[in-house]
């Protein structure tokens, strides 16, 4: 009888400790950097853990450079999918890299490869009884002469905003809202949120940093505040152990 309850407490024990995964497979505007004592530059899926209690462990599978099809390709993709156990969340964000249409390991033209290739996560992430998000890619900082912040990922963004309707995925619109982050900061101090230095003012750096598409530390954690924010408003059953979970 003794051993009989204690077997029953393990297993109640090990059941009330399971944690709910949260994967990440995206590029560098996602990915968690090498040496953040030292680096300036952060994804904005590296600073996400804190926002969340203990029940969910974010997994943050995301890597700089990557396309849709180089993250298949080098089989980054079947590792996910080969950890994914029901219920659990693979976000995904993709569509910089896609658009490098002088790299071939990369280059996915936006209506054919780079659609297929986020239907083969979706399809295969719901295989495994796991939940797929779809995310637009983050606003490049990208302000012309008169202020105007100039859309840099055309066809790539449009493309997951329909996929998301035609197969009911849950979507955060990740390009409208850092839009509206880049512009409530507007040109100038929008530099804040990004890579933007002299030479001598980072040591990090060797020389002048001016990179518009990084994240700096600042706007990592703007950028995950957004997706914490769509999460609670995200009007989806499969997302209740997530909006329970926030802090």
């Amino acid at each position: 009888m003794k051993n009989y309850l204690l077997i029953l407490w393990l297993v109640s024990a090990t059941c009330f400790a399971q944690k709910t995964t949260l994967y990440g497979i995206g590029d560098s505007t996602m990915a968690t950097k090498q040496n953040p004592d030292r680096n300036p530059e952060f994804g904005w899926m590296q600073v996400l853990q804190p926002f969340f209690k203990d029940n969910i462990k974010v997994e943050n599978k995301a890597v700089n450079g990557r396309s849709t099809k180089s993250f298949i390709n080098e089989k980054r993709w079947d590792s996910v999918y080969k950890k994914l156990q029901k219920g659990d969340y693979v976000f995904i964000e993709f569509g910089h890299n896609d658009a490098k249409i002088n790299d071939s390991a990369r280059f996915t033209n936006p209506h054919t490869s780079y659609r297929h290739n986020l239907i083969r996560f979706v399809k295969e992430s719901r295989e495994k009884g796991a939940i797929p998000v779809l995310l637009s890619s983050i606003s490049r900082r990208n302000f012309n002469e008169k202020g105007v912040l100039v859309a840099t990922h055309g066809e790539y963004t449009l493309e997951t905003r329909l996929l998301a309707q035609e197969y009911k995925v849950p979507f955060i619109d990740l390009e409208y809202y850092t839009e509206l982050m880049e512009l409530k900061y507007g040109p100038e101090r929008s530099k804040e949120l990004h890579l933007h230095f002299k030479k001598g003012e980072e040591p990090y750096y060797t020389e002048d940093k001016a990179d518009d598409t990084h994240l700096s530390k600042k706007g990592a954690t703007e950028v995950a505040q957004i997706v914490i924010n769509q999460i609670k408003l995200l009007e989806d059953r499969t997302m209740n152990v997530l909006k329970k979970s926030i802090k």
